[in-house]
């Protein structure tokens, strides 16, 4: 199993899982919900699955996974079926995927939808106008003034694998 990019100390509650496979992927989880944490599967990136929905049906019965993570919709609509949180990510790298937003969320209904790269505090503050979830910024978000623009452009968390460029202290005060 590779090795975890979180500690179980960690004052993060909500821990995105980006790799594993369809053998490891119950004990990752079970490490997670053992640290009181909640587990997120980002499902695309799980090696060993298929792009077809059985492999939400998979996750539900070997782990205790609270969310699944997609770029895809029919992913998301199978993992709600399921009784999953469900994040929609997405990935802004021009203004035809910006102006395509609506459209896919409106496919997966998410609970919460990601916006990558999490460095665009103008584009964010756009996203958060045109869709009503709430959104978290991932990707490049790489220190502190980036972070601080995500939070002032509208978004609720970040996600970010990151660790140097921020303590604990300074993500709870971001929040604040």
């Amino acid at each position: 199993m590779p090795a975890c990019n979180w500690q179980s100390t960690s004052e993060c509650q909500f821990i995105s899982v980006l790799y594993g496979n369809i053998c490891t992927i119950s004990q990752i989880v079970k490490k997670i919900k053992n640290a009181g944490k909640y587990a997120f599967i980002h499902v695309d990136l799980l090696e060993g699955a298929s792009n077809k929905e059985v492999v939400i049906q998979f996750l539900k019965l070997v782990t205790e996974a609270d969310g699944i993570i997609s770029t895809k919709a029919s992913m998301l609509k199978a993992a709600r079926a399921e009784g999953f949180f469900c994040i929609h990510r997405l990935f802004i790298v021009d203004s035809i995927s910006f102006h395509n937003i609506d459209k896919q969320v409106a496919q997966s209904n998410p609970d919460c939808i990601e916006i990558l790269p999490g460095c665009m505090p103008k584009v964010l503050g756009w996203v958060t106008e045109k869709i009503r979830q709430p959104l978290i910024a991932g990707g490049l978000v790489c220190d502190e003034e980036d972070a601080r623009n995500a939070i002032n452009a509208g978004v609720v968390a970040l996600s970010t694998t990151n660790t140097g460029g921020l303590d604990a202290s300074e993500k709870i005060a971001l929040t604040g």
